[in-house]
């Protein structure tokens, strides 16, 4: 399940994660999604205590719209616009530390246009777990690119979300497709990292 040394990677939950989904919004949403990131704070933890580093990763916007590029023209309104209440890190609720990593980005991916990949290879990664969201967007898009990069990826299907129930379970198909075995449940990665913490 882990092959060498792995990074756990929060993917985009921000304060918006656990406030009220704005009725203009498009998308369905699960229904689960708030509980889904309250989940992965167990997996946060988990890392923490085995000594796995943690990489939060914050999507946001320039308050002048620049740095959207096509991402609005699908089904997404304006989101992570810098200044707006919903688009920090969600500190508190994930328990976020100073000497935790973040990585900023303007794109789905994590890799795009980041230091995500010069922070990998400082910490020697191997393996990549995911949590977070959106399961079909983000979460998908920056584990397509881990792959392509040659990391072993793996995403805990309980603690990430999609923008719907079919959509997320969609991604989650597509992400086994390219790696048998990606598909993992947050009790099967606290175990593994307590098996780490316990060598």
């Amino acid at each position: 399940m882990i092959v060498g040394r792995p990074v756990l990677l929060v993917v985009d939950i921000q304060k918006g994660s656990f406030m009220p989904r704005r009725p203009d919004s498009m998308l369905e949403f699960m229904p689960d999604s708030e509980m889904r990131c309250r989940r992965a704070r167990t997996v946060v933890d988990s890392a923490r205590a085995a000594g796995v580093p943690i990489v939060f990763i914050q999507e946001i916007h320039r308050s002048d719209r620049i740095d959207y590029g096509r991402e609005l023209d699908g089904s997404e309104g304006i989101h992570c616009l810098d200044g707006d209440p919903s688009t920090p890190l969600a500190v508190e609720e994930m328990g976020i530390l100073p000497t935790d990593y973040t990585v900023p980005k303007r794109r789905y991916s994590a890799f795009y246009g980041t230091d995500l990949e010069i922070l990998l290879k400082a910490l020697k990664a191997e393996t990549l777990i995911l949590v977070g969201g959106f399961t079909d967007v983000c979460v998908h898009y920056t584990f397509v690119d881990a792959h392509q990069g040659d990391y072993f990826c793996r995403v805990v299907e309980d603690c990430v979300a999609g923008s719907s129930i079919m959509a997320h379970d969609a991604a989650l198909r597509a992400m086994e497709y390219l790696q048998t075995g990606a598909r993992r449940s947050s009790a099967e990665i606290i175990e593994a990292f307590a098996l780490r913490q316990a060598a």
